[in-house]
């Protein structure tokens, strides 16, 4: 394995959304000098970076006998000991399972459409065409109260909008500089957690004074209604926590770069709006509304949702810690050393995708997602649970939004470090389509 000093100047590149595409392309021209699995020091401690797929793909897939999950100890502060993020063995088991089931069930699924049709038509109503959208805005507040309601049953209110801003407050600390005295960030982003893990508190106990169902109505009366002793309230609160980073983070971002790359590819925006508008005739003809299945059944919107993920690479990678030494393809990996799974390398690389700059849903017709080339969710025991609902929120919110606006993309670039986002926050100009309406249908 080649130390990879490069790597230094690579990470400088990815800070400059306008360097982007070329840094990935220097770093594939290294891997063709050093190979795909290399040894570096860029995250403070030894790390070995994989960006082939196969290694990836064993790393992601190995049990806490040989991986455990490691992240920088700020963030490691703010999630505690607890979180699902963090544990190991068979309570990150149960838990994983539990929620997973969850949110794969069908009653869930119908909750999750309704409340997102509800917010996103609340949303459009408030857009006029003489002022700018900002769509990372308005796809933040849209999937955050989804996934709060999912999770604790919230509706938006006096005790929404507190949750909002002390979320803020939290998330802000979660990449801070790892010293917690009394103002710096990332005290105060631990005490913007207690206050919210206090109100989580307080909707746990109200739970358990009026009689827990046996039909579970979100995350909390899942773990609630399991037997064990393991749950106890402290760990349902924090990780509720913990559980709404994807409401700000991973789901309104898949929105918004779908919404971009949609911007800069008239062919596929054609394509795509076709299908949507003639569903939406069929069912409207039939007088039927639309359900959860109906926006996952139409192929080309799913692959505009593949492809964005692909190209998006919302989570960049994974790090993990090796509890002894490992061996992959021949490479050596000492105990305590780091790996980093860089999923965006694997999708970016030309080797495994023609093309692979270029924004293409076409490519996913006939094509199997379950590939070791495609990670967006991670994968293995701890591969994302909510994938499916990410997936289900996105197909909403562009079925609507194509549906009901036509519009037109102010310049914006993708920012890749520390988080994926947009340096602008996606600002748009919409027009209202003929027939469109304000209200939801079904």
């Amino acid at each position: 394995m080649a130390t990879y000093r490069a790597l230094l100047s690579l990470k400088s590149s990815l800070d400059d959304p306008d360097s982007r595409l070329s840094a990935l392309r220097l770093l594939n021209v290294v891997n063709r000098m050093y190979g795909k699995v290399f040894k570096s020091h860029i995250f403070g401690s030894p790390t070995i970076v994989s960006t082939d797929a196969e290694v990836s793909k064993f790393v992601l897939q190995s049990d806490a006998k040989a991986f455990v999950p490691s992240y920088p100890k700020s963030l490691t502060e703010l999630m505690g000991k607890s979180s699902i993020l963090l544990i190991n063995g068979s309570l990150q088991r149960r838990i994983h399972g539990l929620i997973g089931a969850f949110f794969k069930s069908p009653h869930l699924k119908a909750q999750i459409t309704r409340d997102m049709q509800k917010y996103i038509q609340e949303s459009m109503a408030t857009w006029r065409d003489d002022l700018p959208i900002f769509i990372q805005d308005e796809t933040k507040n849209i999937a955050f109260q989804v996934l709060v309601k999912a999770l604790i049953s919230l509706d938006p209110g006096e005790d929404m909008e507190f949750l909002k801003k002390q979320f803020q407050e939290f998330i802000a600390g979660l990449m801070s500089i790892p010293i917690n005295i009394p103002g710096s960030r990332l005290y105060r982003s631990l005490q913007a957690k207690k206050k919210m893990v206090k109100l989580v508190q307080k909707i746990i106990q109200a739970k358990k004074e009026s009689g827990i169902s046996n039909v579970s109505k979100d995350v909390v009366d899942v773990l609630l209604n399991d037997t064990s002793d393991q749950l106890t309230d402290d760990l349902i609160a924090d990780n509720m926590i913990d559980m709404m980073i994807p409401g700000e983070d991973s789901v309104p971002l898949l929105m918004t770069l779908a919404i971009k790359y949609l911007s800069d590819s008239p062919t596929a925006l054609q394509q795509i709006t076709k299908e949507n508008m003639e569903f939406k005739t069929i069912k409207e003809q039939l007088g039927e509304p639309l359900c959860w299945s109906d926006y996952l059944s139409l192929p080309f919107t799913q692959n505009v949702i593949t492809e964005t993920l692909r190209m998006g690479n919302i989570i960049n990678g994974v790090m993990r810690k090796t509890m002894k030494d490992v061996e992959i393809k021949g490479y050596q990996i000492p105990k305590g050393w780091c790996v980093f799974t860089y999923f965006r390398s694997v999708h970016l690389d030309e080797n495994n995708y023609d093309g692979a700059y270029d924004f293409n849903p076409w490519r996913w017709q006939d094509k199997d997602i379950s590939s070791c080339n495609f990670t967006p969710f991670g994968g293995g025991q701890r591969l994302c649970p909510g994938l499916d609902l990410a997936r289900l929120e996105a197909s909403i919110f562009l079925h609507h939004f194509i549906t009901e606006f036509s519009w037109v993309a102010e310049d914006d670039t993708i920012v890749n470090f520390p988080t994926v986002r947009m340096k602008r926050r996606m600002p748009i100009w919409v027009k209202r389509k003929p027939n469109s309406t304000k209200e939801t249908k079904g």
